[in-house]
């Protein structure tokens, strides 16, 4: 489907099917996220000032986000390539759609939009340890992308943290990745009783490979958003030492 990819946020063309899709996307994961959702979520969410009554506005959101943690979106009309796709997050800079799905494609689209990427990796930049780990990702993923071992770890770590992660409240699973948070079908099976749920550990990360075209099979969860910093240090020493992991095998 040929999509207009604009290279700039102009609010004022936004129509009205755009704001009828937002409310709706936006009610019916609240709906969820209430119950499920992370604290540091839904406290960063209220940060950014994010609603179901209006499409974020970028240039007042990169207004709180620069106070919060010194980080701004950028405007890209899709997928960026990993190599620079690094280099904006090693100069906290997310790149973001500013498109909308339509009404008819409210439960699928084949590729993500404004609310996955403004929705679900927004709001927590406005968080000092959660900032400072997507930064430091991005430094380590510039350091090594020409390796394409290492680029298949990162991508795992990725994966199940800022895509992916659940993360231990009160002795409940709760939700802070991104591809949950803006997916209905992720939160429900991310939460369900019978959903595999293991505790966050490199080793296993390094063995677990994933698929983008399903709901996930098993989720991990973290102790406190902190943790994302202890996981990154243990990962930059096994690149650092070349481990021969069985995922590189």
């Amino acid at each position: 489907m040929e999509r207009n990819r604009p290279l700039s946020q102009q609010y004022e063309l936004y129509t009205s099917e755009d704001f009828a899709v937002w409310r709706a996307l936006f009610e019916r994961q609240m709906h969820l996220l209430n119950q499920y959702g992370s604290h540091y979520y839904k406290a960063a969410l209220n940060t950014v000032g994010f609603e179901a009554a209006s499409i974020p506005d970028f240039s007042i959101v990169n207004k709180k986000l620069k106070a919060a943690t010194g980080w701004q979106i950028t405007v890209v009309p899709g997928l960026v390539p990993a190599a620079a796709f690094f280099a904006l997050l090693a100069r906290r800079i997310f790149p973001a759609t500013c498109w909308l799905r339509t009404m008819a494609e409210l439960d699928y689209i084949e590729e993500p939009d404004m609310f996955h990427d403004v929705f679900g990796h927004i709001p927590l930049l406005s968080h000092p340890a959660y900032a400072d780990f997507m930064h430091a990702f991005g430094q380590l993923g510039l350091r090594w992308n020409d390796d394409e071992r290492k680029m298949e770890l990162l991508s795992r770590i990725y994966w199940y943290t800022i895509e992916f992660g659940l993360i231990r409240e009160d002795g409940q699973p709760k939700i802070y990745g991104a591809g949950i948070l803006s997916s209905p079908g992720e939160s429900l099976r991310s939460m369900a009783p019978d959903t595999k749920r293991s505790p966050f550990q490199v080793p296993d990360i390094l063995d677990t490979p994933f698929r983008t075209d399903v709901l996930q099979e098993e989720y991990f969860e973290i102790m406190h958003l902190d943790q994302l910093t202890e996981i990154l240090e243990e990962v930059a020493v096994i690149m650092r030492q070349d481990a021969k992991h069985s995922v590189f095998l």
